[in-house]
This record gives structure tokens, C-alpha cells and sequence, in this order.
């Protein structure tokens, strides 16, 4: 998964900048993708909104995320304690690929997996938050640490900072990786679909979630 790392890390920091409301990517990039989008499925009736997708080196469209509920700030802990909590989920979803040869053919991208999806998510939350106490000019050097700590848990599904969490897909109970911290929870699963699934939250509870393909993505644009 070293490859994935590589590949994968500059998506998360992208992401994260591109997040915001006022630099949301259109939805050409989701019309794209060869594979489907997942979201949560219609027990959730609230807001939708198209965030960002990833693309390899040749334009291949090879992740993206959707968001339910309050579109998040990027912001730290610390805040009034009258203070309305943002209350979202990101749902990610990662083309399942095989190991295969990088654009310019001088080499192989490794295999996409759950972790790949785990990953993100967890790098996915950290965009959002950082401790309300640190210093601004600091939070660069806390989020390369805390993405490292990200990458090492998602290399590590089976640790035990991971429980199992059952939750439908497409209607059919499917086994999810699940964590919680204090920034928020993270989870990620595969699909019959040809997808992994990743998703990460913040106010609104993990449990009780279901997810299904998106009918219609240009929907949410």
C-alpha cells in the first residue's frame, strides 16, 4: 500500500482545501468516474453536497465524497459552549482497482483496498479540526503527525483501535471498520458494487446509518 500512500496523500490536503463552499468543484468530475457513488441511503432527508474527487495521474477519476447535513468549517474544538456544533457526514467512495501500470509506464500503482478508503476518511475528518488550544502557525506540523498516525491505523483494519459495525448497503447488512476519537468517527467497508466505502462524521451518530447508490449525482450540484 506504500504506492496508495503516495498516490493517495496528495488527494486528502487537496481535498480538504477544496471542501469549502465557495471553491466546490462541479459535478463534471462525478459524470466521469466508471464507477457508481455512494451516499446514505433516504432514511437521511437532509442536505446534500458534492465535495471533491480524486484523480490519478492520466485524469481517471478514482475517488470522491459527498456530504450530509451541515457543510463543515475548517476550525478547532474550542468555541463557546452555546456554540452550535456542526453536525455532518462524508461519505467517500474509492474505486476497487488491481494493481496496474502508472500513466507513464514506468511503474505499478498498487491496489486500492479498505484501507485506502479508511484512509481517506480519517485524513477526510482531520481537514476539518484541529485542537481549539494550539496555535495556528502549528497546525501544520499537528496535521502531518495526525496524518501519519491516519495512515497507520488504516494499515492496521484488524488493531484494536477498530470495532465492527454492521450497517446496510444497498438494503444487504455489510460489516464496516469503525473508530471513534475526539475530532469525530471514521468507518470503511467495501461494496458488491466494485467500490470501497469510507465515511467520517462529526454530530451526527454512525449507528443507524445506511448507504445506496446515488440515482442521480448531477442532483447535488
Amino acid at each position: 500500500m506504500e504506492t496508495t500512500s503516495r498516490v493517495g496523500a496528495q488527494a486528502p490536503a487537496a481535498e480538504g482545501e477544496q471542501q469549502l463552499p465557495s471553491a466546490r468543484r462541479t459535478v463534471d468530475g462525478y459524470l466521469q468516474a466508471p464507477f457508481p457513488w455512494y451516499g446514505l441511503d433516504e432514511a437521511f432527508t437532509g442536505p446534500r453536497w458534492l465535495m471533491q474527487v480524486g484523480t490519478a495521474a492520466d485524469g481517471a477519476v478514482e475517488h470522491g465524497s459527498i456530504g450530509h447535513g451541515d457543510e463543515p468549517s475548517v476550525r478547532g474544538e474550542a468555541g463557546a459552549a452555546d456554540e452550535p456544533r456542526e453536525k455532518f457526514a462524508v461519505v467517500v467512495t474509492v474505486a476497487a482497482q488491481p494493481s496496474r501500470r502508472s500513466a507513464d509506464g514506468t511503474g505499478l500503482l498498487e491496489a486500492t483496498s479498505v484501507s485506502s478508503a479508511a484512509w481517506l476518511a480519517g485524513v477526510g475528518l482531520l481537514s476539518f479540526t484541529w485542537p481549539g488550544q494550539m496555535d495556528h502557525s502549528l497546525r501544520d506540523d499537528w496535521l502531518e503527525q495526525q496524518t501519519e498516525t491516519a495512515w497507520a491505523l488504516a494499515d492496521d483494519l484488524e488493531g484494536p483501535e477498530w470495532s465492527r459495525l454492521s450497517l446496510p448497503v444497498d438494503g444487504v447488512a455489510a460489516s464496516f471498520h469503525y473508530r471513534e476519537s475526539e475530532f469525530g468517527w471514521v468507518l470503511a467497508g467495501t461494496t458488491e458494487a466494485g467500490v470501497h466505502l469510507g465515511a467520517y462524521g462529526r454530530g451526527m451518530s454512525a449507528y443507524g446509518l445506511g448507504f445506496a447508490v446515488v440515482k442521480d449525482v448531477s442532483a447535488y450540484a
